[in-house]
């Protein structure tokens, strides 16, 4: 069956291909219709990574976070016109101790296999998550990233100790805002401290017990658990103040992407007892989590729309341009294609 895809055969370079695509007994065909950008398509599209990188990726379509409806589905499993989810990562084998999000042989949509910028997406049924009515369609755009940071959390809290009285934040952007929103619910009776270098986004967080700007800590602050979700290079820095102000045999999760190596002081690691969590990506069942979760907290989910950011809609090959280079220099917020090419 053939298939308009949107791939990037170089920086700042879309071309449309036709494909012929298998469908099988296990296949539900979904038009995309709410797509999400991501750091990692900034950086693909942008030319950002090692070219050798960029040689193995591309060409393929972008974006892995998004959403849209079944337009035909092969396997009885949905109703066409029901809204879904696309789960991004594509497991091909089961294992009983390794997550799939972990398994070296899954594929993961937008890094070295066909993202979401297609006119139809083909997908497997269990790669589907259906979104619930009280979720709006710009935030179950990006229902990705908040299953991401649901992961980072559940996976945290394998190796935590009973003491949660405090969980500590070190990370304003995005992905701290989402993972404040999910702590704050789901540890009503702790208390959520966020650090930030901006005053300005740590005005978002309202909602939180207190924020501080990441110099001007008091020094006595301690925290029970806390959670990287800085990035890049500002990870050094925030290890290096959670290592400081984090209690002894507390535990930190590290979920800030840092695409070079950084120095981690391992001598007070040690000293302290402090156990590391590392997470990447998410599967189904953190979908699942996280779509329940947006249904059952009202208020949480009233936080995510604030998240939204800039709104266009796609209907051309130049309108993709415009909105990369709008969403690259936006400082706040998701940013959400309605798709309509």
């Amino acid at each position: 069956m053939l298939n308009s895809v949107y791939r990037l055969v170089s920086p700042k370079q879309i071309e449309k291909v036709v494909v012929d695509e298998q469908v099988t007994g296990d296949t539900v065909i979904v038009r995309p219709t709410n797509l999400s950008i991501c750091h990692a398509d900034q950086r693909y599209f942008n030319g950002l990574r090692d070219k050798e990188i960029l040689n193995q990726k591309l060409p393929m379509a972008l974006i892995h976070e998004g959403m849209g409806e079944v337009v035909k589905d092969y396997s009885g499993e949905f109703e066409v016109g029901e809204r879904v989810i696309i789960v991004p990562n594509t497991p091909f084998e089961h294992d009983d101790i390794v997550q799939e999000n972990y398994l070296s042989t899954s594929k993961f949509r937008s890094s070295g296999y066909d993202g979401l910028m297609q006119e139809y997406v083909f997908a497997r049924k269990d790669r589907l998550v259906r979104v619930l009515p009280d979720v709006p369609s710009n935030v179950a755009a990006y229902t990705e990233l908040i299953s991401v940071a649901m992961h980072g959390i559940k996976r945290l809290e394998r190796v935590e100790n009973s003491d949660k009285k405090i969980f500590g934040v070190w990370g304003d952007g995005n992905l701290g805002y989402i993972v404040s929103i999910l702590l704050k619910s789901l540890y009503p009776n702790s208390k959520l401290y966020v650090f930030g270098k901006e005053e300005g986004k740590l005005e978002m967080f309202s909602f939180v017990d207190e924020t501080f700007t990441i110099d001007a800590i008091p020094e006595e602050l301690k925290v029970s658990n806390a959670l990287e979700c800085a990035g890049g290079k500002g990870s050094q820095y925030a290890l290096d103040q959670i290592i400081d102000h984090i209690k002894p045999q507390g535990s930190i999760a590290l979920m800030g992407v840092s695409e070079n190596p950084i120095e981690v002081r391992t001598r007070m690691i040690l000293e302290k007892g402090l156990t590391l969590s590392g997470s990447s990506r998410s599967g189904v069942e953190d979908f699942k989590d996280t779509i329940n979760f947006l249904s059952k907290y009202e208020t949480a989910r009233k936080r995510f729309e604030n998240l939204v950011g800039i709104e266009r809609k796609i209907t051309t090959i130049m309108d993709i341009y415009t909105f990369f280079e709008e969403d690259l220099a936006s400082s706040w917020g998701k940013s959400v294609m309605k798709w309509e090419i």
